[in-house]
């Protein structure tokens, strides 16, 4: 929770004072909800006090800060008040913003995912802009990774910081033995931020207890990878013009897939209807289900690729079976090709449908899906830059004015 502290005048007001009127007051950053110390002076006895700090809720927009309604009696006030905020922030305002970690999209408001693709959208127009200049940057990459770790890397250099870190951790003291605690709170030293891949569960929501920097989650096992869903998110509202009342059909891996554990989270905002197609080995974990049950939100699984799914689906996510998940490669062989997307199969899909992967394919996407201009994964691979932009700018309280 981010802690502001506002000077301000108290004026007395009679308490049948019911107007209920609002101001809204400009600040530099906000979150839906924060704790308010409000240093107060009351205009009549002309000395000083200090309020008990107390919630308010936020509007989620860079440009509105706060709402105090006059006429309403406030916690540990005998007095019905109306504020008066000075806007000089230097003099008159403190700000002190607690840097926050990017370990789950289940963390983020609606409103939040909103923000982030609208600064997403902006960062497309303008990607080269030196809002990191002077900030260290770290990847650490205990799993492989290809469009994740250069993405991000990418969108270090294009804002004009710096990138330190490793995309091997056999290359690594992790490999001597050096415990995740001590390799963070080292590599804490060195930077302003951790991006983080790592093969456990949690691994990223523990790096994020453990040090003063903020962290990114760039993939914790088959549990969260919330900047892929960012980016699919952002790519779905291009694609679509919205993401309110989307079909999406999730097909493949969905046991162990974390980008579709990570999308169930965010589009659970947006009032989708779901279809999952996967064999009963990779079906959707029971606890992702009570989730949508819990949100009314609507879905069918299958386990037929069929035609009748594909033709009412305004976007279709496809993935990989992952073969570093299975500990029976026999397993893994009977079910890696189970289903496989041909040109053909589109011919009566919707005309708005579009064709997600978190890459990288195997074979369940056919070559011949690539001209298709319903394929978006390559284009949904380069709105990833602009994604991560988007998040370090936020987790660093970096803001372009």
């Amino acid at each position: 929770m981010q802690r502001y502290e506002f000077f301000a005048l108290l004026f007395p007001e009679k308490r049948n004072n019911t107007s209920g009127n609002r101001s809204e007051y400009q600040c530099e950053k906000m979150e839906e909800k924060v704790a308010v110390c409000f240093r107060c002076a009351d205009n009549q006895a002309g000395n000083y006090t200090y309020g008990k700090e107390r919630e308010l809720s936020f509007i989620e927009y860079p440009y509105i800060a706060a709402q105090v309604d006059q006429g309403k009696k406030y916690p540990q006030r005998d007095y019905f008040i109306n504020f008066q905020i000075m806007l000089t922030f230097v003099s008159k305002l403190t700000i002190q913003m607690k840097k926050e970690s990017f370990v789950s999209i289940a963390d983020c408001s609606k409103e939040k995912i909103l923000h982030l693709i609208r600064r997403a959208s902006f960062f497309e127009q303008n990607s080269n802009r030196k809002l990191l200049e002077g900030k260290v940057c770290a990847t650490l990459f205990f799993e492989p990774s290809t469009r994740t770790r250069l993405s991000f890397e990418t969108a270090v250099n294009r804002l004009g910081g710096r990138v330190i870190g490793f995309s091997d951790a056999a290359t690594t003291s992790s490999s001597k033995g050096e415990t995740l605690k001590d390799t963070i709170k080292m590599v804490s030293n060195y930077a302003d931020v951790i991006i983080m891949r790592h093969y456990l569960e949690g691994a990223a929501r523990y790096a994020s207890e453990i040090t003063e920097i903020p962290i990114i989650n760039a993939g914790d096992g088959a549990n969260q990878h919330p900047s892929q869903t960012l980016l699919d998110i952002y790519s779905i509202y291009k694609t679509q013009g919205t993401l309110k009342n989307l079909t999406i059909t999730m097909v493949g891996d969905l046991k162990y897939g974390r980008t579709v554990h990570s999308l169930l989270n965010g589009m659970s905002h947006f009032n989708p209807i779901f279809h999952f197609v996967a064999p009963e080995e990779l079906k959707l974990p029971d606890i992702y289900k009570q989730f949508l049950d819990n949100n009314a939100i609507n879905y069918f699984e299958h386990t037929d690729f069929s035609p009748e799914v594909i033709n009412q689906s305004d976007i279709l996510y496809m993935t990989r079976v992952q073969r570093e998940r299975f500990t029976d490669l026999m397993e893994y062989e009977k079910v890696k090709n189970v289903y496989v997307l041909s040109n053909k199969m589109l011919d009566n899909s919707k005309d708005n449908l579009r064709i997600l992967h978190p890459l990288p394919r195997v074979s369940e996407i056919a070559s011949d899906v690539d001209d298709n201009p319903k394929a978006y994964y390559f284009e949904q691979a380069k709105n990833g830059v602009y994604a991560r932009q988007a998040i370090i700018c936020n987790v660093l309280n970096i803001i372009d004015n």
